[in-house]
């Protein structure tokens, strides 16, 4: 396993990290608690400490697994959660105030079974409330010890001069990035040279369109999984044909590492990306073990370079 330390922090994490949504259940199809607490397992065994949830996965169940499959093997990894996204009266709505922040981060702390949180983000910005007003908050959380570093999530170009006198508080932020989703790439080269935070992709697989096992013929999911809706992109129209062409290169340059076409996924964002880490959601042991197999190696220049041309 590679390991990198985030910037501004002691925090020395996986660059593979364990997503935590799959852990909430909803959307994700037929998830059995019994699989997903072997897979946190595995990933323990295979050398990843890094796993990342959220308050609103599965309305804090996915909070609950996590805890409930590290157990007394807590306290050797780094837990990153999120906060900001609220479900109030059934609708959706996002929430920075420092109200929020301090009952979230109590609510998640419960939850997780722990007394810290290694890396508490932000999950949405609330377009209210200024940032200012979130890092006192959470500088409040870190000195009752309740938290020991922040980051941010779903943050763009547009963000950045607000952040700029933050500089140096902050130690990662979160974007969807993947051979299957790369508008946010300029966005992210910039904001980590500027705000001086490690970048760490979500939707690395492209909620696993990017694995090799989908073909046009059999992405017809089920009501209960998400990739259902056409708000998930990359199975649906043009946007799915165009990701199996990508796929089929990916195809071709796994045979050669004699690698999975998942590890390949990973490994391009690994060496495209420098200092990142790459979030990957499993729902079963086996899927944490193709996954691992995106580290410990490199794809030579001619390789990412024809990863990069056939995903633009």
């Amino acid at each position: 396993m590679e390991y990198i330390t985030l910037k501004n922090s002691d925090l020395t994490v996986s660059r593979l990290c364990m997503g935590g949504c799959p852990m909430g259940g909803y959307g994700w199809g037929a998830v059995q608690e019994d699989e997903l607490i072997e897979a946190v397992h595995t990933a323990l065994e295979q050398g990843v400490n890094f796993f990342d949830t959220a308050d609103t996965y599965g309305l804090g169940q996915s909070e609950k697994t996590l805890g409930k499959a590290l157990g007394e093997r807590r306290k050797d990894v780094v837990v990153a959660t999120k906060f900001g996204v609220r479900i109030v009266g059934g609708k959706t709505i996002y929430d920075n105030s420092p109200e929020w922040i301090s009952e979230a981060c109590e609510a998640s702390l419960r939850r997780l079974g722990t007394d810290y949180i290694d890396l508490y983000q932000v999950h949405y910005r609330d377009d209210v409330t200024p940032i200012s007003a979130v890092v006192e908050a959470l500088d409040r959380l870190k000195k009752k010890g309740y938290i020991r570093y922040y980051g941010l999530s779903n943050i763009h170009n547009e963000d950045i001069a607000e952040l700029m006198p933050y500089v140096g508080k902050f130690v990662s932020f979160q974007d969807e990035y993947s051979l299957a989703c790369r508008k946010n790439e300029t966005d992210m080269f910039n904001i980590s040279d500027k705000i001086r935070v490690n970048p760490l992709t979500w939707g690395s697989l492209g909620q696993g369109i990017l694995t090799g096992k989908y073909t046009k013929d059999n992405v017809n999911f089920k009501s209960d999984d998400r990739r259902s809706r056409d708000i998930y992109v990359n199975f649906h129209g043009d946007k799915l044909m165009k990701n199996l062409e990508i796929v089929e290169v990916m195809k071709q340059i796994a045979a050669k590492y004699d690698k999975p076409v998942s590890a390949v996924a990973i490994r391009f964002i690994l060496d495209y990306l420098p200092e990142s880490a790459v979030l990957c959601g499993a729902k079963r042991p086996d899927q944490v073990l193709g996954n691992v197999e995106g580290a410990d190696w490199k794809l030579d220049a001619d390789d990412l370079r024809i990863l990069d041309e056939a995903s633009r």
